[in-house]
Order: C-alpha cells, then sequence, then structure tokens
C-alpha cells in the first residue's frame, strides 16, 4: 500500500511509520519542519507538509490508499487538534473521485485519546475524561479535546475514517504483536491497568489499515 503518515517524527508517527516500512509499505513520512528529516524512520519518502492545512493534506494524500495522521498539538494550543482534524478530512475528501463507474476514496486513520471512551462498570455513563483515576487534572484538555475531534469525524461523511482510542497508558516499549480489541469502552486487565506501548499501538493502527474492520468507526486497543 502507499501511505502517508502526518506527524511521522513524533513519538507514536514514527513507530508508525517504520512499522509501516517494515511490513514493506510505501510510505510518505511528512513533517512541517524539514529540519525533523533526520529524525525519520529510514526508508520513508521524507516530506514536508502540515496535516492542518487542507491544500497540503489533498496533496500528500493523491495518489494514496491511506493517509495516517498521529498530530498532537502543545500543551495549551489543545484546540488545534480539532481544526486540524477538520483540515485533513476536508483534504481528503478532495481525493474522493470515480474512475470507470468505481469510487476511489483515500482512507484516513485517525490516532486520537481515550478521552471519550467510557469508564468500565459505569454502564456507558461516565466517559474516561470525567474520571480523574484515568485523566489528570493536567491531562483533562487535551482529553476533552480528543472528544470534539472524534465528533467532527463522525458528522463527516464524505471521507472513510477510522478513529483509535488507545488506552490510558501509552508509553514507548517493546513490540510484542499482541493486543486486545474493544469499541467504546476503555480496555482494563485484571489489575484495572489500561495500557499499551507505542510499538504495538503502531502494530493494531497498521493491521486495520491492511484489514479493515472499523470503517467509519472508533476501536480502542490495549493489552
Amino acid at each position: 500500500m502507499r501511505i502517508t503518515v502526518f506527524g511521522a517524527a513524533g513519538s507514536v508517527g514514527s513507530r508508525v511509520a517504520a512499522e509501516a516500512v517494515a511490513r514493506g509499505h510505501e510510505v510518505t513520512a511528512v513533517v512541517r519542519d524539514p529540519a525533523r528529516f533526520p529524525e525519520l524512520p529510514t526508508g520513508v519518502n521524507a516530506r514536508t507538509g502540515d496535516a492542518s492545512r487542507a491544500d497540503d493534506v489533498a496533496a500528500l494524500a493523491a495518489g494514496q490508499d491511506v493517509v495516517i495522521s498521529a498530530t498532537r498539538p502543545a500543551r495549551g494550543r489543545e484546540g488545534e487538534l480539532v481544526t486540524t482534524t477538520e483540515a485533513l478530512l476536508a483534504g481528503l475528501a478532495r481525493t474522493n473521485g470515480v474512475a470507470d463507474g468505481v469510487t476511489d476514496r483515500v482512507r484516513l486513520l485517525l490516532v486520537g485519546g481515550a478521552g471519550s471512551l467510557t469508564v468500565p462498570g459505569s454502564r456507558g455513563a461516565v466517559a474516561v475524561a470525567d474520571d480523574p483515576a484515568f485523566v489528570p487534572a493536567a491531562w483533562r484538555d487535551i482529553a476533552l479535546a480528543c472528544t470534539r475531534q472524534l465528533e467532527v469525524c463522525r458528522a463527516e461523511a464524505a471521507v472513510d475514517w477510522t478513529y483509535l482510542s488507545p488506552p490510558a497508558l501509552l508509553e514507548p516499549g517493546e513490540r510484542t504483536g499482541g493486543y486486545r480489541l474493544g469499541a467504546d469502552e476503555l480496555l482494563v486487565d485484571a489489575a484495572g491497568r489500561s495500557a499499551i506501548s507505542m510499538e504495538d499501538l503502531a502494530v493494531a493502527l497498521l493491521d486495520e489499515a491492511e484489514r479493515p474492520r472499523h470503517r467509519r468507526a472508533r476501536f480502542t486497543v490495549a493489552y
């Protein structure tokens, strides 16, 4: 597949790009600043671009099969996550066309947030963003921004999107290749821990890219 990754020099994006290259995909790794090219995984096609600009998104998505966005705004600018998602959707909507009667759509896979998941045992009544046991006060703004991000996706009718909510704890670690799948409820283990490594989140995301199971839907993963 031909895959474009926005935020490809970030903690998650770099692992997603590396996983895609390791699987033999043709990867275009996008960063805003060319000074970050040396941080990109080996084997990618390095490009500059801004996911918050629909024109850039449309240009960098042209001819691709999948666009993956793993961007995160700086603290204090959490609202930019929503406007960036709107730009991603607007840019990808321009790539939709029909050739010989067949609709050609570039898919969007978003690495989102856990805030909009529901707390286990709450019967869907309590959002993770509202539970300080999972989201400390310092992270509440980005959790709420991620919730709005998902709402923007669900309101979009023209783009073939998929939204991946990570578990409560997402850190660098090992690639085991194993994970559990969920839908709208936070996944926790027997000890009540909700976690996955960034490496295995990348595995789950590329599995979804290769074998779509959650088109125009959200899913979550954890150990």
